[in-house]
């Protein structure tokens, strides 16, 4: 994530920016068309339809200039701040750089309120954009989706063994008590890191942590995305990482698979 440089007394408008390895135009179909969306937005579960049609559908719309698809400003809920979202050609014409410019705080209370998490959120999905389409383009998704809040809680990039793993760096982790994950990094963040992992088929793994303003963790959060997976595999998958989520926070529910 970067920050560009603002005129005045304007708080600087925060900038996430992930480099694709695809073409622009097929990377800017992964944001008109929903199916496509679907691939990467978020995580499966009931109304993802429903939400990639009032994010990207309702509220977004294309503007004059090529490749740019910019969010309404509204008060209409946490999305409805006016985010913008450039895609620019980089250097060859199979790698596209995706930029989400975020819109300013102060449009709306719920907007302030969610601002941060949507941040990290959009990180999180920029990243699962660049997978699917330089990993994954053939298979569908299947996710499984874990997310507790508390206080004073354990990171859950340490507890999966994953806080120092760089992006391109080998890592094997796991054990008796943890899933057994090996791969790649693919990227790391203040708050966040994504890791590559064989055993899903391909997949992803992205694991966030959320600080509270003394440094304590009050949540955390796992996407695991698998692509290919059989329904036993899958089912296997489901239960291992609910089972291992359990154990490490016994007040949290889930998961969403």
């Amino acid at each position: 994530m970067s920050e560009s440089p603002s005129t005045g007394s304007e708080p600087e408008p925060i900038t996430i920016e992930v480099t694709v390895g695809a073409p622009i135009e097929t990377v800017w179909s992964y944001l008109r068309e929903p199916a496509l969306i679907s691939q990467w937005h978020g995580w499966i579960e009931d109304g993802l339809e429903q939400e990639v049609d009032f994010i990207y559908g309702q509220h977004a719309h294309e503007t004059t200039t090529p490749y740019v698809l910019q969010m309404d400003r509204g008060t209409e809920g946490s999305v409805d701040g006016g985010d913008r979202f450039e895609l620019l050609e980089s250097g060859t014409d199979r790698q596209t750089s995706v930029r989400i410019t975020r819109g300013a705080r102060g449009s709306g209370e719920l907007w302030d309120t969610w601002y941060d998490d949507i941040t990290e959120g959009w990180t999180s999905f920029l990243h699962q954009l660049r997978f699917t389409l330089e990993e994954a383009p053939e298979f569908p998704r299947r996710t499984i989706f874990l997310n507790v809040d508390g206080t004073g809680l354990t990171s859950v990039r340490a507890a999966l063994g994953l806080t120092s793993v760089a992006a391109e760096q080998a890592y094997t982790v796991g054990g008796a008590d943890e899933p057994d994950l090996r791969g790649r990094g693919w990227f790391s963040s203040d708050h966040q890191v994504g890791v590559t992992a064989e055993s899903l088929g391909p997949g992803l793994v992205i694991a966030a942590d959320k600080p509270d303003a003394t440094g304590d963790y009050k949540g955390a959060m796992v996407i695991v995305s698998t692509y290919g997976q059989d329904e036993a595999a899958f089912a296997n998958s489901v239960k291992e990482w609910g089972n291992w989520w359990r154990a490490l926070y016994p007040d949290a529910t889930g998961p969403t698979a």
